[in-house]
């Protein structure tokens, strides 16, 4: 079986609004909400799951009831950060499922994540274990010691900027996770991360650069844009 894992355990300090950015609306829908229905929509997607942040778990169920997201089963109490909050979730899982099934670790606020990307990341991980999603890096890298001059540069294409969805077997991923903990490591950045941290190799599947993270108000701007051409393109599609 092959289940996603919301993380919206976030408060989205940096988009200044007083709601949780995963539950700002964008027209007329929440941004969960776009999100879920992404992966509802998916034949290989089995079971939905939610990191949900403290005191928002029955609007994210009341928002599943009325925009028909059928398979949302578990919300999960988010961590201490990140990592806690994927940990919280994975641990979760592993009461109900088995251990070779996959978990799809995805940011809640990447609501843009297309079938394409969720079908490859899947296919990456039956073959290899575990999956990161990922595109290549396009711009100039720079190298800095103090963040305000260049130190050299670093070349491009050896780089990959990390997305979601990062998939992985439920057993792999719980047992990674409570061997950071006996190590230590408790606020690594991403999935992908605390793997390498833990001395694993990991899998690239395709991401893309519709696949935005809304962290900033420009990226709601962006996400709009985004909606509004595929709208566009889903009227030209259908001849309306």
């Amino acid at each position: 079986m092959n289940i996603a894992l919301l993380i919206a355990g976030g408060s989205g300090a940096r988009m200044n609004q007083d709601i949780p950015k995963q539950f700002l609306t964008v027209n007329e829908r929440p941004v969960i909400v776009y999100t879920m229905e992404a992966f509802e929509k998916h034949p290989q997607i089995d079971a939905i799951a939610v990191v949900c942040i403290k005191g928002w778990e029955q609007v994210l169920k009341a928002y599943a009831a009325q925009f028909n997201i059928t398979k949302l089963k578990y919300v999960i109490p988010g961590g201490e950060n990140g990592q806690g909050s994927i940990r919280n979730g994975v641990y979760e899982l592993e009461k109900h499922f088995d251990k070779n099934d996959i978990v799809l670790i995805h940011d809640a606020i990447r609501p843009m994540v297309s079938a394409e990307i969720i079908s490859d990341c899947i296919r990456v991980t039956e073959e290899h274990g575990n999956a990161i999603t990922v595109i290549p890096c396009a711009e100039a890298m720079m190298q800095t010691e103090d963040g305000k001059v260049s130190v050299g540069s670093y070349p491009r294409d050896r780089l990959k900027r990390t997305q979601t969805p990062q998939a992985f077997r439920i057993g792999d991923i719980c047992d990674l996770h409570r061997r950071a903990l006996e190590a230590g490591i408790t606020n690594s950045v991403a999935s992908c991360t605390l793997m390498v941290e833990m001395g694993k190799q990991v899998y690239f599947s395709a991401g893309s650069e519709k696949n935005i993270k809304l962290t900033t108000v420009d990226d709601i701007d962006i996400f709009k844009a985004l909606l509004t051409t595929k709208r566009s393109d889903w009227l030209k599609t259908n001849g309306n």
